[in-house]
């Protein structure tokens, strides 16, 4: 496994340019400025301005649809066929990054919302917690990264009994800020789960994970955690400087070991058809099985086991052939 860190205290789009071949990148993982006068930022939270790292570069409102096209037009040139990019944005400038994307060869695959806590209060309309996740990828489709059982497994149960794998999938993400009292850190960083999460389903070891505006280094952090090569830019001196040596003394693979870990547990017989005998013997062993003491769902839990098919698969047909 080929690993290794390349940042550049550089623009991004003069940055890929020059550093980046076409097709090299197997994610993407960025947060764009965000066009708002983001370093005024510290009006609107309750934190001491003293200990963010001083520089953060904005993009002007005026300059932000043609600053987003060029960017953007630099991340689909370096993505591998079947690669992909995460764009976490507000909804301010949010147009411009869709146009920005539509003008190119990259295809939406989801359109992802992140709740997060620590909103911008207000008085006269509703608090604003959450961003946009844009998840596109680059064709060919088939060749696109996603390791749906990287997490949970599909047997794996929530405390109320849900599937922790359907509730990991779903596009609304609630995953809170990291909270830093006392800690020097960036004007904003998205939270180490949040991407633990995004490359974990979108690459696998080994792979090539960029971040255009590193920022606080998070993706580069994680990337590097999870034992993928990282890349990346961040045109503010005093944040690159700063955050680039404690992500460069970090070991490789050290979250390994603290992150979710599933396997694909999926029924060896889910998708196949039913034979005769098969339905004959799931009846007698539902019939057999409800004579004894416990639930009906334990009865299905069993079917499953036996039959090794699905939960709603045995449902389906005890209902089939009951009728």
């Amino acid at each position: 496994m080929n690993l290794f860190e390349r940042y550049f205290n550089q623009d991004c789009i003069a940055g890929a340019r020059e550093h980046l071949e076409c097709n090299s990148i197997d994610l993407i993982v960025t947060d764009p400025p965000y066009g708002i006068d983001g370093d005024t930022l510290h009006k609107h939270y309750n934190r001491n301005e003293s200990l963010v790292v001083d520089g953060y570069v904005e993009v002007s409102e005026e300059k932000y649809a043609e600053f987003s096209q060029q960017w953007i037009c630099e991340a689909e040139r370096v993505l591998s066929p079947g690669g992909s990019i995460y764009i976490i944005s507000g909804y301010t400038n949010l147009p411009h990054i869709l146009n920005a994307l539509k003008a190119t060869s990259l295809l939406e695959q989801n359109h992802l919302i992140w709740k997060y806590n620590f909103g911008v209060y207000t008085t006269q309309k509703y608090v604003s917690s959450h961003y946009h996740i844009l998840y596109y990828y680059k064709p060919p489709r088939d060749r696109v990264t996603f390791n749906t059982f990287s997490r949970y497994g599909s047997r794996e149960k929530t405390e109320m009994g849900g599937s922790k794998l359907y509730q990991d999938l779903e596009d609304v993400w609630v995953i809170n800020r990291n909270y830093k009292p006392g800690q020097k850190k960036n004007k904003n960083a998205l939270p180490v789960d949040l991407l633990i999460k995004i490359l974990q389903y979108s690459s696998a070891p080994g792979d090539v994970v960029a971040d255009f505006f590193l920022g606080g280094f998070s993706t580069a952090r994680v990337a590097k955690g999870l034992n993928r090569a990282a890349v990346g830019f961040e045109i503010n001196r005093n944040g690159f400087k700063y955050h680039k040596k404690i992500v460069h003394d970090l070991d490789w693979g050290d979250l390994i070991d603290s992150v979710p870990h599933g396997e694909n547990d999926l029924p060896e017989n889910q998708g196949k058809a039913w034979s005769d005998s098969e339905k004959q013997n799931l009846l007698a062993r539902y019939a057999e099985l409800s004579k004894q003491p416990g639930s009906k769902g334990a009865v299905i839990d069993q079917l499953q086991e036996e039959f090794g098919r699905g939960y709603w698969a045995i449902q389906r047909m005890l209902k089939l052939l009951e009728s």
